[in-house]
């Protein structure tokens, strides 16, 4: 009788260690990025350092356009993705408001708003300001006297040769190049743009560096890395035009109401990387052909969040 009252007190320790073991388990979380270069860097830090964590992470990076990540997240089909706190403005309508053109006003609006109308939860954002910009070669800026989009636009304004290379989200959405348009008093027609699918400014740049098809004038991002080996300079915003784009992790709610320390794992990583640092590494990707996943272990283990 021993025997079988013996197997039985192991049976249920057993189920008692495995019981154990799966409260102590982390969840499966799904991440999504934009199409972009830093989309992929920003993704790619997300996943390695919530694996890092013990947690499942289903990998759907370059998810798409930000309209399409953005539905992602909202109907469930991702958990999380990095976004721009400037974003705001265009995802409340809420373009006019001059709140957006202040980094910490600006990720308290959209913290406050995310969370009464979607219940998303943006956690701590880079101070880094990855805003829209235009960006044309050096020799035309020289040559023609570019400095600021007040110059761009005399120059257009005065029949100057301008074919700009965008994404069609730059191309469209009213904070960008239309925002641009109507700040500084300037109108390009269509025979003047072309549309590419893909955010990848490196793309764009690469175009506008080597005169492709006519192109002298691209889209660009405050952060990219790739501006210099292109020879290429960003027209400064002096009328602030553009909202501060900071990069932040955007989670579903139930998300972190089921895992809340993701806000630990992910918030000193993102808090680590100001604007020269994103440049850095999104010109190893851009420029140097690196593969974002490495660049991003590399940089974190340099930073001491991985080992």
């Amino acid at each position: 009788m021993k025997k079988p009252l013996l197997l039985a007190l192991a049976a249920i320790m057993a189920l008692g260690l495995v019981m154990t073991g799966c409260s102590g388990s982390k969840g499966t979380i799904v991440v999504g990025s934009k199409i972009d270069t830093e989309g992929s860097l920003l993704g790619q830090m997300i996943i390695l350092m919530l694996r890092d964590k013990g947690y499942t992470v289903v990998d759907k990076t370059q998810t798409g356009a930000t309209s399409i990540v953005k539905a992602a997240l909202e109907s469930g089909e991702i958990d999380i993705y990095p976004e721009y706190t400037g974003n705001g403005a265009f995802f409340f309508n809420e373009q006019d408001s001059d709140v957006w053109n202040n980094a910490q006003q600006g990720y308290e609006r959209v913290k406050q708003l995310d969370q009464q109308q979607n219940n998303i939860v943006w956690l701590a954002p880079a101070p880094a300001n990855n805003t829209w910009a235009i960006a044309v070669p050096k020799a035309l800026a020289d040559q023609e006297g570019l400095v600021t989009l007040d110059d761009f636009a005399a120059y257009v304004n005065n029949g100057g040769y301008v074919k700009l290379i965008g994404s069609e989200e730059f191309i469209t959405s009213p904070v960008a190049l239309p925002k641009f348009e109507s700040v500084y008093g300037f109108t390009l027609s269509g025979g003047q743009l072309v549309s590419v699918s893909s955010g990848d400014t490196a793309q764009t740049e690469k175009a506008a560096s080597e005169g492709t098809d006519g192109v002298n004038a691209a889209m660009a991002y405050g952060t990219d890395g790739s501006l210099a080996a292109f020879n290429l300079v960003i027209l400064q915003d002096p009328r602030g035009a553009q909202p501060v784009y900071e990069p932040a992790p955007r989670v579903r709610g139930e998300i972190m109401q089921e895992y809340p320390d993701i806000a630990t794992v992910l918030n000193p990583v993102f808090e680590s990387l100001t604007l020269e640092t994103l440049q850095t590494l999104n010109g190893k990707i851009a420029v140097d052909g690196l593969n974002p996943k490495d660049v991003a272990r590399d940089y974190l283990v340099s930073k001491g969040f991985l080992k």
